[in-house]
Parts: structure tokens; sequence; C-alpha cells
């Protein structure tokens, strides 16, 4: 009768395993370091406002918006770089600004036509640049040492001052952390009082970076915390000002 031997078929294991850990080292090697974890293929085929329809699941409210705030132009026909809101931000917006509404005792907003188009062309600019920046045409930011890695400045379709700049995360192996040589993500930062132009910032991570129509780039947003308008209270207060309803 055979009987199998336990050390060797420990020692396949091993053998197995350290062949297995070898491949994922290799394929660590590779990773783009532009591109956090929520890599997207970067290529499309059409223009913004195709790829934007062509993802119903995360912008099928945003590119309602765009349509009603008569923008749909500038996503098909401009080289703009977008950074992309998905549904779910828009969502928490119109939960914030129903609170406001019930608490001046106003009817509250149940379709995204009760917001004024102008409101909307409000809001999504602020999210529109002219020109194509991918992430390598960032510069680095660190909100903990801004005096040194600032990001920088842009204007944003509306005229706004926004903030752009590219986190150079830390490298931890273990014990072992490498300042600054992890991966890279980009950030969009809303700067609430230009008179102290560092201070109290409303930040947004983006997910998929250099997404690449055939006219422009976009970089999606994180979902969470973000709120469509930067915070609620600025959405809000916009959509009130321009009128709410028929």
């Amino acid at each position: 009768m055979n009987h199998k031997n336990p050390y060797k078929t420990k020692n396949y294991k091993t053998i197995f395993g350290l062949l297995l850990l070898l491949l994922v080292s290799l394929i660590a090697c590779k990773k783009n370091y532009y591109v956090d974890t929520g890599k997207a293929n970067a290529k499309f085929d059409g223009t913004i406002m195709q790829y934007l329809d062509s993802k119903p699941l995360y912008f099928d409210t945003l590119a309602k918006v765009i349509r009603l705030a008569d923008m749909e132009n500038v996503f098909k026909n401009e080289q703009i770089t977008f950074f992309a809101p998905t549904d779910p931000t828009i969502q928490k917006a119109i939960d914030g600004l129903n609170k406001q509404l019930s608490s001046l005792g106003r009817d509250t907003v149940t379709k995204l036509e009760d917001i004024k188009p102008n409101a909307w062309k409000e809001m999504l600019s602020l999210y529109i640049f002219k020109g194509v920046n991918r992430l390598k045409d960032y510069t680095q930011i660190d909100t903990m040492a801004l005096d040194t890695y600032a990001g920088q400045g842009y204007i944003s379709y509306n005229n706004t001052p926004i903030n752009i700049g590219v986190i150079y995360n830390d490298a931890v192996n273990g014990s072992v952390r490498v300042k600054y040589a992890g991966y890279r993500q980009l950030m969009i930062s809303y700067i609430p009082d230009l008179t102290k132009p560092k201070t109290r910032w409303i930040n947004t991570l983006i997910s998929s970076s250099d997404i690449n129509p055939t006219k422009g780039i976009v970089h999606v947003l994180k979902i969470k915390p973000h709120s469509f308008g930067f915070s609620s209270a600025l959405f809000s207060a916009t959509a009130i000002e321009k009128g709410i309803g028929n």
C-alpha cells in the first residue's frame, strides 16, 4: 500500500505559496501610480456627453442635469476637463435643499425640473475647466504642509477659484513608511472664504482619473462624502436664490 509523504506535500504547498507571492509582487511592480484603485479604461470613443450617457448607473441624473442646464454642447464640443460628480452626490444635495425648504415652510423639490436651469448651470460650472489636464499636469498638494505643497489655483467655468492638486500618498511595507512614495490621487477643493485662501477648504478626492473621450478629460469624484455643489448650504442657497418650482 502506498502512503503519501506529508512532508513532501507540505513542501509543494510552500513552493506554490512562494510562486504565488512572487507573481503578486511582479504585478504590484507594474502598478500605475497615476491611477488609484478606482482605475477605469482611459480611452473612450465618443464625447464626454456620450461617455456619461454610457454609464447610467453612475451618471444618469448628472446627464439629465446637464441637459436641464442647457450645457450639452459644452460637453459635446468643447475641450474641457470635467470633474464628474456621481448621481448620489446630486441626491445628497437635493436632500439638503429639501430640509432647508421644509424649515422655511415651503414646498420641497420632487423632480429635477423644480430647480431652475441657471442654478444647475452655476453648480455644474464649478466642476468644469477649460483646456485639458491629466493627473500628471497638476502639482503636489499636502493639506498638512500647504506652505510647501499647495497644489494650484484654477478658475472654473463660472469664474470661481478652485484648488486642484495631487496627493502623494506614503508607501507602507510593514513598519516601514516612505514619505510621498505611494500612489498618487487627485483632489479638488472649494475655497469658501477667499480672504483666507488656505483655510476651511471643502476637499473631494477623485476615484478614477484621466478618462479620455475624443474631446476633453474626465476625472470621476468619489461618492462619499461629496455633495453636489461642494456643500449642501451652497447648493441650497443657489437653488433658492434662482427660484424653486414653476
